[in-house]
């Protein structure tokens, strides 16, 4: 399975101090079928731990996820920033999944070429079902 985070998301994980491991993480947690809210239409919410803390008073992730194949991180806030996504966001989420989720592996390349998605690396076990 393919993992990204987009570019924006990439400097929020890296304002919050979220890893890729905690990334490869919730991933892994959804390929089992461990999602925290499925918003419809290839958008997920997934909860990811403060470092020392537990994942309900943590950081909230937007996934753009189709499970055994591709998963995108392309949001991330704070439990204690928001409270949730407005409809307009959902909206735009779900027409982002339906642009991310049907790229194909060259689709895939160039955007990674122009910076657009960064891949997450996760070795074998963390991903394992």
């Amino acid at each position: 399975m393919q993992t990204f985070k987009t570019k924006a998301f990439a400097r929020f994980a890296n304002r919050a101090g979220l890893v890729d491991a905690a990334l490869c993480d919730a991933v892994r947690r959804a390929r089992v079928g461990l999602i925290d809210a499925d918003l419809g239409g290839g958008v997920i919410k997934q909860r990811i731990a403060r470092k020392g803390g537990g994942r309900s008073g943590g950081f909230r992730t937007i996934m753009l996820f189709r499970r055994d194949e591709l998963a995108f991180f392309v949001y991330g806030f704070a439990k204690s920033d928001r409270a949730n996504l407005r409809r307009d966001e959902l909206a735009t989420f779900r027409l982002l999944a339906d642009e991310y989720l049907a790229l194909n592996r060259d689709g895939l390349a160039a955007a990674q070429a122009v910076g657009a998605i960064i891949e997450v690396k996760c070795d074998d076990q963390a991903i394992q079902e």
